[in-house]
């Protein structure tokens, strides 16, 4: 099986156990943690494909970032757009941040999953 291919079976489990968890908060705490745990999953998503796109920048010779030195510039940029989307998240449009906790693990949980369907 191929990386990307393991990572777009990652991703799809991510967004089922992403549903689940919303419905849970639905039922749980009301709309607003159903909400806040979609504004999770979406952070763990972006963090989820911008990760892959930049390991797959800094993995390509042609582009040469590797050897420019720019893997911690595209780590910072990462993570500072992160921030950026947590704190807008939070402060601005006032999810439940436990909300955002759960939808966040949401890659953690696809990950066990995967490691539970498919052992080695």
């Amino acid at each position: 099986m191929t990386p990307d291919a393991l990572l777009a079976r990652l991703a799809r489990r991510a967004i089922v156990i992403s549903a689940v968890f919303a419905a849970g908060g639905l039922l749980i705490g009301g709309l607003d943690a159903a909400v806040g745990v979609v504004g999770g999953a979406v952070l763990a998503l972006m963090s989820l494909l911008m990760l892959k796109r930049g390991t797959m920048r800094l993995a390509d010779p042609a582009s040469g970032a590797a050897q420019k030195g720019r893997g911690l510039g595209l780590i910072l940029v990462r993570y500072a757009l992160l921030a950026l989307a947590a704190y807008v998240m939070i402060s601005r449009l006032r999810l439940h941040p436990i909300g955002l906790l759960v939808g966040a693990s949401s890659i953690a949980a696809a990950v066990a999953v995967e490691a539970a369907v498919h052992p080695r």
